[in-house]
């Protein structure tokens, strides 16, 4: 396996068959652009993943990539960690656009954008959830953790593949949602309001700072509202941004199926 160092590093290896799914599922709903290029099969698998090799040879047919059995210790050398069940795959990188005024979003969606993750496995952690509540995209700023595609794919259990993905700061975020008739939420602690008592109806962008640096004063201040998490113990520190961002993502959610 690769150096613990190197989930830092740029990759597009993506390592499991729910990663190797996520990647075919994105491109049958044309999410993104990112294509496989090949895959590889571990020695000892051949016989152990029938069904999985049948679709993805199936799937090689439509979708244009190779396949190769390699050694065991061949595919483990490219990985990061060991429960991939010896398949994983290259693939291309994804294009990830712009966020403009011209950007088609959802008329009542739900947006997140998360500042300050400090790991790709985090953000990963994060993205599985705020896709499981029903965001419908992710704004990222310039400085994001998609270079590590193939962890935060992993991490995410393939929601990052198939979630719509923008790149834009803050600032011009919160103006362009503002613009399309959007609320806007930040998540912190001085002059906020319980996310709990308060109404967060569709459509919403939602930001959430990371546990270090948190949201800037300037985004805290074009915020409509400001949220905070209440606390049952004793407790006096930050959650992850990552659990943060899935607590607001699922109230949220519990509001909107009212």
């Amino acid at each position: 396996m690769k150096k613990e160092e190197s989930k830092f590093i740029k990759s597009n290896i993506f390592e499991g068959m729910v990663s190797i799914r996520s990647l075919i599922n994105a491109q049958d709903k044309a999410v993104s652009d990112r294509k496989i290029t090949k895959v590889y099969v571990s020695e000892s698998k051949t016989s152990k993943r029938g069904k999985e090799l049948s679709y993805i040879k199936a799937r090689s047919y439509d979708l244009g990539y190779t396949i190769e059995v390699i050694p065991d210790e061949e595919l483990d050398s490219l990985t990061l960690g060991n429960s991939h069940g010896g398949l994983i795959c290259e693939a291309s990188e994804r294009t990830i656009p712009q966020l403009t005024n011209e950007t088609k979003l959802k008329e009542n969606g739900f947006y997140v954008m998360i500042e300050g993750i400090e790991d790709p496995y985090n953000f990963g952690y994060a993205l599985r959830s705020l896709y499981a509540a029903g965001a419908d995209g992710i704004i990222l700023s310039p400085r994001n953790w998609m270079s590590a595609a193939g962890v935060v794919c992993r991490a995410s259990a393939g929601a990052s593949e198939v979630t719509d993905i923008y790149i834009c700061d803050g600032s011009n975020a919160v103006n362009i949602f503002r613009n399309k008739g959007y609320s806007v939420i930040c998540s912190d602690i001085k002059n906020s309001v319980s996310v709990y008592e308060t109404e967060l109806k569709y459509p919403l962008f939602l930001i959430v700072g990371g546990e270090k640096r948190g949201i800037t004063s300037a985004l805290l201040s074009k915020a409509d509202k400001i949220v905070r998490l209440d606390y049952k113990g004793e407790f006096n520190n930050a959650l992850s941004a990552a659990s943060a961002a899935s607590i607001l993502a699922f109230e949220i959610m519990r509001q909107n199926l009212k």
